[in-house]
Parts: structure tokens; C-alpha cells; sequence
């Protein structure tokens, strides 16, 4: 027969051993090597970051090259209707990254590169082509945008003493005049805009196209007209005596003056407004349609 004390004994020691298996079992459970994960080596963390660091500064020099090639050989070379290509071509270029590391690189570092490398970097050259993209086609690199309106349009009757401005806004494309019957907006109507560019609205080119009827005709710009003008312009009343509009909001905004004709006729004068400027590289073209209505009063 077992004693009460021996039996004890034993299944303390069986308790123990179990207890140490178990033990021992989850720490081979926890170990890194069970798991995957290497263990850390400094010399080969600092070449991996040396490669990653230097990846990062030839991707960089290659979207530079891109960009640059982009502005100052593509772009003179590449019409407006054709401008897709100006941004298709550089980012189609990101397939060369690879290519360009395994020509560059030293065979140490090339090692640490893998697909996760080629993905950082395409995301890399698309934003910095897009950054120096916008950087380089606006000023002072680059001027692609005719000049545009500096503020609104309007139409003036001068009778020799006064300039009339009509009461009604041109913010919708058209005026329209109220004449009295069986009468025609006497005196000479002028078209009166300013323009506002982003570098040089002094070199813009203005033709201006009056169709009524069937009958067209193109006028340019009077260069004096404006400054010869300049007191009674600002000083001018509308017809419901309110004060002229402000065309010219900024002191660098190019004003313009077009001679429409002297008592025009009822009916609808159609004004098309053609603006040219010389930019950088292209030529940059702007057009407006407006609408002059002249009709009788119905009083």
C-alpha cells in the first residue's frame, strides 16, 4: 500500500513537470525565429537605408530631367490640341525607374530593392512631375493663358461732350438699349473692356467682329481712344444716372477701345472679341461673344 504522503509527493512532481512543459512550450511559441521575424542586424540596416536614401535622390534627378524635357523640348514642339501627350508621355516614363536603378546603382544595393521599392518611387515621380509640371508652364518659367477680362464689359455713346454708359449689366453676355421710337443710339458707340494677364497684358492683341444682319465687319482697337478719354471715362453716368462701371480694377490691366460705329441701327449687334498674345511657348487665344440689343421703347 502508498502512504497518504507519498501519494502527495508524487502528484506534486507531476504538477511540476507539466507545469515546466507547458512553460517551455510557450516560449518556443513566442521565440521571433518561430514567428519570422530576423533578427536585427545594424550593418545590414544602414545599407539598406544608404540604398533606399540614394533610390530616392535618383528618382528625383530623373523626374527633374523628365520635367525639363517636358517644358523646353516637348511642350515647343507639341500643338495646344495635342497637349495630352505633354502629360501622358513624362508619367508613362515611371516604367523606366527599374531600368534606371539596375544601370545607375551598385550590385549592393540593388538587393534591397523589390516591388514595394518600385511602388514608393512611381508615386514619387507622379507628384514631383506634376509639382514642377505647374511649376514651369506658369510664370515666370512659362506663360500658357491669353489674358482674360479684368472686370466687365460695356458700351458707351459719346455725343461729342458726354459718354453714356447704359444702365444695364453686361454680366450675362448682353446689353440691351432702350431708344426712343422710330430712333437709332445715336452718337458714337463704343465697346469699352480692360484685360488683366498674370505677366503682360500690355502684349495683347485685340479684333473685334461686328455682325448685324448679314453684314460683318472687323474692327480693331483704338490705341488713343482711353487715355485721350480717360477723365470723361471715369466721370461718366449711366442712364439711370448711376456711375459708370469700373472696367479697369488694377493700374496694370490693358485697356481697350473699339469704335462700333455712329448711330447704330435697332436690332441685335452680335460683337465676337478675338484677344492674341504671344506666350511662352505658344500662341494663347481668348474669345468672348457678347450681344448689343438695341430696341424701341415701348412708351
Amino acid at each position: 500500500m502508498v502512504d497518504l504522503q507519498t501519494a502527495m509527493a508524487a502528484a506534486a512532481a507531476e504538477r511540476k513537470q507539466r507545469s515546466g512543459a507547458a512553460s517551455q512550450e510557450r516560449k518556443v511559441r513566442r521565440s521571433g525565429s518561430n514567428l519570422g521575424i530576423e533578427a536585427f542586424d545594424p550593418v545590414k540596416h544602414v545599407k539598406k537605408e544608404r540604398a533606399d536614401t540614394a533610390s530616392m535622390w535618383l528618382v528625383f534627378a530623373f523626374t527633374v530631367s523628365v520635367s525639363l524635357a517636358m517644358r523646353y523640348v516637348l511642350m515647343p514642339n507639341t500643338s495646344q490640341e495635342k497637349s495630352d501627350i505633354l502629360y501622358l508621355m513624362p508619367l508613362s516614363a515611371m516604367i523606366l525607374i527599374p531600368q534606371v536603378h539596375r544601370m545607375v546603382m551598385p550590385k549592393s544595393f540593388l538587393e534591397f530593392y523589390t516591388k514595394g521599392t518600385w511602388f514608393k518611387a512611381g508615386f514619387l515621380h507622379t507628384f514631383t512631375f506634376l509639382a514642377l509640371a505647374f511649376l514651369l508652364v506658369n510664370p515666370p518659367f512659362g506663360d500658357i493663358v491669353a489674358p482674360k477680362l479684368a472686370s466687365e464689359w460695356a458700351v458707351a455713346t459719346d455725343d461729342g461732350v458726354n459718354l453714356l454708359f447704359n444702365e444695364d449689366s453686361s454680366g450675362d453676355g448682353e446689353i440691351i438699349w432702350v431708344v426712343d421710337n422710330d430712333g437709332n443710339l445715336s452718337g458714337e458707340v463704343w465697346l469699352l473692356f480692360g484685360l488683366a494677364d498674370n505677366v503682360n497684358s500690355d502684349g495683347a492683341k485685340v479684333v473685334v467682329e461686328l455682325t448685324h444682319q448679314t453684314t460683318s465687319e472687323v474692327i480693331e482697337s483704338n490705341a488713343t481712344f482711353w487715355e485721350d478719354n480717360k477723365e470723361r471715362i471715369e466721370s461718366a453716368n449711366t442712364t439711370d444716372n448711376s456711375s459708370a462701371p469700373e472696367l479697369i480694377p488694377h493700374v496694370k490691366d490693358q485697356s481697350f477701345a473699339i469704335l462700333l460705329g455712329s448711330d447704330l441701327e435697332r436690332g441685335t449687334h452680335e460683337i465676337s472679341v478675338t484677344i492674341t498674345e504671344d506666350g511662352d511657348p505658344w500662341v494663347n487665344t481668348r474669345n468672348y461673344d457678347w450681344t448689343l440689343v438695341v430696341v424701341e421703347s415701348l412708351e
